[in-house]
């Protein structure tokens, strides 16, 4: 049952990728890309845990993933609500 919910998981992040990167082309706005990044660094640490079960000395790599896509996140939410350069 565990494997089958973090295939659920990294399918979801894909298509979430797919959505993002389908906005992105149409408006060519950074905040899609940058979401969609996100969701594709999910999706690999979603993949990694999937295949490979994480012992005590390689769980600090796979927070590292999460932190970077949360970071991706939190950078395209700030770069949107910025105030414009006149």
């Amino acid at each position: 049952m565990h494997g089958f919910l973090i295939g659920i998981a990294t399918c979801s992040c894909w298509g979430i990728t797919a959505f993002f990167l389908k906005f992105w082309v149409e408006t060519r706005d950074r905040f899609f890309l940058l979401f969609a990044a996100a969701f594709a660094v999910l999706s690999i640490n979603w993949l990694l845990l999937g295949l490979w079960q994480p012992t005590g000395e390689t769980r600090p790599f796979f927070y590292l993933l999460r932190l970077l896509a949360f970071g991706l996140i939190i950078a395209a939410v700030w770069e949107k609500n910025r105030p414009a350069a006149d």
